[in-house]
């Protein structure tokens, strides 16, 4: 079997005098990368995506600039002639969609893992075999550029027979901290060996093959929404002939950290992917002392040197002047690649991509599943069961998050009925009176579905927003949501919609003085963040609505709000690098506008409650008492963390934005329309002084406004789920 390097990759295609249909299934996170990968392989072309959301995949063919969208996986094998297929929905699907691509003729790539147990795997494999088609998994690790070097050490010998070998996947899962918790990775305790453990363990059975024998230890035991669990270490221990090896993984809080150590007879081998290096370890001809110095002498060099190729990877890349791009997506790249290298010619198949190396992969996440010797729990697919027992009035969307939940909560408390839209299952709501509540299903882009949430609702809530990149996608999946929903509103005959902005819609710097509800938003809004300025024009919208056709509106500008359910490391704060790793705004030395979720929420409840105050805007912010060093000094307290804070001047951030602007106007990105303004980071400093008086005195709103509440409560309350899922 010929194994090829990454140019012979990307240019074995030539050879084609058809150009091979490709398309892709799932348009989340990892899309892009595959899209971008396709494009870079002569012979292919991208001609159609499908995906369930179909409005999701419209947005992506729009971005990749492919005109056929589905919404159903065998209607775009109908329509299309495709060659080929990438899979990339939740491995569940995996099976199916895989078999149905398979019937069609169509070559198939399906993200790691093949699929969830071994008889799908011999299913599709035979079935693949049955039609000479070509069956694949992304394991797109293995082709990052440390692991092909430590790859070609090891196979070659360079450090002779191989003794042990670990694997370290250090890197947090943010889903069973934040969610959604209704995904089939949390769905039972064993899947997320299927969905994480493929990185490790394809490399172990890369490297020195199928384990004879293992032990499985499976701990630190988290509670999830909903009655489900997740084990967030696990520990493998495997022998494969004379081989040990270990595979460690820990899915809570921490340093990341991704590596793969192999000690051969005649030297060591060590792979930092986090850090794209792989560092050879051997002895030299020199006595102890000279050959210690010698060997660290060699290891620092081969670091310095492969960073230094990293970064100018990196940079060049940036300057379009290479398209291979960063590390991760250069895995992509190759991996692609190295899947459509092989079709057709078997002698160039590698075994990396090969789906019955995929095969292997999985049925060794059974093994390890099965040897943890745990207990499943029960799929949540929705919701718990239940209902109000009088019809709702009140209609929250936007509730399963942060401030959201704490809003339904208060509104339960007080006695209030009501409903939460949600795009999910709603499964973080599960906790609340279900005798007070109702969750439905629905898009807010959507006019029917609106409508249908708005049947006998008196009030609505709007707090939903999306994490949008780009201004086309704020204005589309933010902005114009907000003016569909206040047109339901008019329309159903609400009697109030509260809609929550943001007090980042301000100037808010060293020259701000006072700011009330008077103060008008940043008077050069087009040249903030997208979130502000989505935000201030969305307020805009209703305002206008208010004026010409009396919408009933009420607007909340939030300030920095901490709390139980809240990420502990606010960029209210700071730039968090990583957990460890801040850069305040400035020099951290001035009083920060926080403010309770509690407070937040109260104010919102009472938001429905006052009458006469259509047409009104309110900050919400508490009274200053802590600064940014306050707040990151009480965070190392809590958590024992040793913090690396800079406190970094505005002129440095603005500075690196412009430059970035400056390379984004030379390579004509599509984001080079935003000039950087030095406003809009000296804002985040917040030195303004935030008058919530109006609040107070017209709401009856009365915040905690006690330091030792904000920090037990919102630093405190903050870090509970943190410190749960760390020890």
């Amino acid at each position: 079997m010929i194994e090829l390097n990454a140019t012979e990759r990307l240019g074995i295609l030539e050879h084609n005098k058809q150009t091979l249909r490709a398309a892709i299934v799932g348009t989340g996170y990892i899309a892009d990368f595959h899209a971008r990968a396709i494009r870079t392989i002569k012979g292919v072309e991208l001609v159609g995506v499908c995906d369930a959301n179909l409005k999701s995949a419209k947005t992506f063919a729009a971005t990749w600039g492919v005109s056929t969208v589905f919404s159903a996986l065998e209607a775009m094998l109908n329509s299309l002639q495709l060659n080929s297929l990438h899979i990339l929905v939740p491995p569940d699907r995996h099976h199916s969609l895989t078999k149905l691509a398979l019937e069609s003729g169509v070559h198939v790539l399906v993200e790691k893992p093949l699929c969830i147990s071994a008889e799908e795997a011999d299913e599709l494999l035979a079935l693949a075999n049955h039609k000479k088609l070509r069956l694949g998994v992304n394991h797109n690790m293995l082709y990052a550029g440390a692991y092909e070097r430590l790859r070609n050490i090891v196979y070659s010998g360079g450090i002779g027979p191989i003794e042990h070998v670990t694997c370290n996947h250090f890197l947090e899962l943010g889903q069973i901290r934040f969610g959604p918790f209704d995904s089939w990775m949390l769905r039972d305790p064993g899947n997320t060996i299927l969905e994480i453990g493929p990185h490790p363990l394809s490399a172990l059975l890369d490297l020195v093959g199928i384990p004879d024998s293992l032990s499985v230890a499976a701990d630190r035991k988290s509670q999830l929404p909903g009655g489900t669990h997740v084990f967030r270490r696990w520990q493998v221990h495997t022998t494969i002939g004379r081989t040990t090896a270990d595979i460690n993984i820990n899915l809570g809080p921490g340093f990341h950290q991704r590596t793969i150590n192999v000690r051969g007879l005649s030297g060591s081998a060590a792979v930092d992917f986090d850090a794209n290096t792989c560092t050879i370890d051997r002895r030299t001809t020199f006595g102890v002392d000279l050959d210690r110095y010698s060997r660290s002498r060699a290891l620092s060099h081969q670091i310095r040197s492969q960073a230094r190729s990293t970064l100018g990877d990196y940079a060049f890349s940036k300057l379009k002047l290479r398209r291979r791009g960063n590390p991760y997506e250069v895995t992509f790249l190759d991996s692609v690649a190295s899947f459509y290298s092989g079709l057709g010619r078997e002698h160039l198949v590698d075994k990396r991509i090969d789906g019955h190396f995929g095969g292997e992969v999985v049925k060794l996440c059974n093994r390890i599943v099965q040897a943890a010797d745990i207990k499943p729990t029960k799929s949540i697919l929705t919701h718990a069961q239940g209902g109000p027992t009088k019809p709702p009035t009140v209609l929250v969307i936007g509730g399963t998050g942060f401030i959201g939940r704490e809003l339904i909560r208060q509104l339960i408390a007080a006695n209030y009925f009501v409903r939460a839209m949600v795009r999910g299952s709603g499964i973080v709501l599960d906790d609340l009176d279900r005798n007070h509540l109702e969750i439905i299903r629905g898009d807010i882009s959507n006019k029917v579905d609106l409508s249908a949430a708005m049947k006998g609702i008196e009030f609505v809530y709007h707090l939903a927003r999306d994490d949008a990149k780009t201004w086309h996608d704020n204005l589309h999946r933010d902005v114009e949501p907000t003016r569909m929903i206040a047109e339901a509103c008019l329309a159903a005959g609400i009697k109030r919609l509260v809609y929550t902005g943001t007090i980042d819609s301000y100037y808010a710097g060293a020259r701000a003085g006072a700011i009330t509800e008077q103060t008008p938003l940043d008077p050069d809004i087009e040249r903030r963040n997208y979130y502000a300025r989505a935000k201030a024009l969305a307020e805009t919208i209703l305002m206008d609505m208010h004026r010409a056709k009396r919408l009933p509106i009420v607007i909340f500008r939030p300030g920095i709000v901490i709390g139980r359910g809240g990420n502990p490391f606010h960029w209210g704060v700071g730039q968090w690098i990583s957990e460890s790793v801040c850069e305040v705004w400035g020099d951290g030395q001035n009083k920060l506008p926080f403010v309770l979720v509690t407070d937040v929420a109260a104010a919102l409840v009472r938001g429905i409650i006052v009458v006469g105050i259509e047409g009104r805007s309110y900050n919400l912010i508490d009274a200053p008492f802590l600064t940014a060093r306050d707040y990151v000094d009480e965070l190392q307290r809590r958590t024992g963390l040793w913090i690396r804070v800079n406190y970094r001047p505005i002129w440095q951030f603005y500075l690196a934005d412009f430059t970035k602007w400056v390379v984004k106007l030379a390579v004509r990105h599509p984001d080079r329309v935003r000039i950087p303004s030095y406003s809009d980071w000296e804002s985040r400093t917040q030195k303004a002084f935030f008058d919530s008086s109006k609040a107070r005195n017209e709401l009856g709103w009365s915040p905690a406004s006690n330091q030792n509440r904000m920090r037990e409560e919102g630093i405190g309350g903050s870090l509970q789920s943190w410190l749960a899922n760390s020890q």
